[in-house]
């Protein structure tokens, strides 16, 4: 049941002033849809082998952490805080496992070697189906590992410009709030990260800069960009992953 300002409300100030656990559970229910969001929306991304369940597992921990944190007094709305914490659950839970096979990683190494190869003989970019063609692999399956391996990049990405949060999570009962999100210097440190970010994506070609553009800024999905664009979802992705790639050189530089 949908509950009312004034039943939400109540349902706060009981949470936030005792740590009443029975509110604190009907705010988790209340807010659960949070969590369906972000979930649904990052699964996309990730290879098969990785499981819906264990990233909700991760999105759950990060709307309990939203919840031990947030303060009421804030000129913020739950809904934001909530969703930036929980996406950042989900990536440092990721980040910290092992979710992309060994198989994967080293044919992801070996299509990236090609590419560079193959780039530079044809003086262009090459396209998957001529990548396909020198490693002896079928085209979707290289689109495949080309996909697989894309979120990797994504959260090598994430891990320099998001914040480091090393505090263990302790239960929604126990925990004490913590009234500090980011020191002063942790800001600025993250500002600078995110600058540098933007002046090295400026050297990235116009194609590139669009679709990390659409993908990050407007979230729209891998085939939503190629429509937009009216090219194939695979191209989208070898353009995305070729921009995450030259980030990464140009950032470790």
């Amino acid at each position: 049941m949908k509950k009312t300002t004034s039943s939400l409300s109540m349902l706060w100030n009981k949470w936030q002033e005792n740590r009443d656990q029975e509110a604190g559970n009907l705010l988790v229910e209340h807010y659960m849809p949070l969590v369906d969001y972000q979930v649904n929306r990052i699964h996309t991304h990730l290879p098969k082998n990785v499981e819906k369940q264990d990233v909700k597992s991760l999105a759950f921990m990060g709307l309990v952490d939203a919840l031990e944190k947030f303060e009421t007094k804030r000129d913020l709305k739950f809904d934001t805080y909530a969703s930036f914490r929980i996406k950042g659950a989900i990536i440092d839970g990721l980040r910290k496992e092992d979710w992309l096979p060994r198989s994967v990683r080293e044919k992801s190494k070996e299509i990236e070697q090609v590419y560079e190869t193959l780039e530079q003989k044809l003086q262009r970019e090459p396209t998957i189906d001529e990548i396909a063609h020198t490693i002896s692999t079928p085209p979707e399956d290289v689109a495949e590992v080309m996909k697989d391996t894309l979120f990797a990049h994504v959260l090598s990405i994430e891990e320099k410009t998001s914040e480091q949060n090393d505090e263990q999570r302790e239960s929604l009962r126990n925990t004490i709030p913590d009234t500090h999100e980011l020191t002063p210097d942790d800001q600025l440190i993250r500002n600078e990260d995110v600058e540098e970010l933007l002046n090295e994506m400026e050297r990235l070609n116009d194609n590139e800069q669009i679709v990390l553009s659409l993908f990050y800024k407007e979230e729209l999905t891998l085939t939503e960009i190629g429509d937009v664009l009216e090219l194939s979802t695979s191209r989208i992705s070898q353009i995305h992953s070729k921009a995450i790639a030259k980030l990464k050189r140009l950032l470790t530089a």
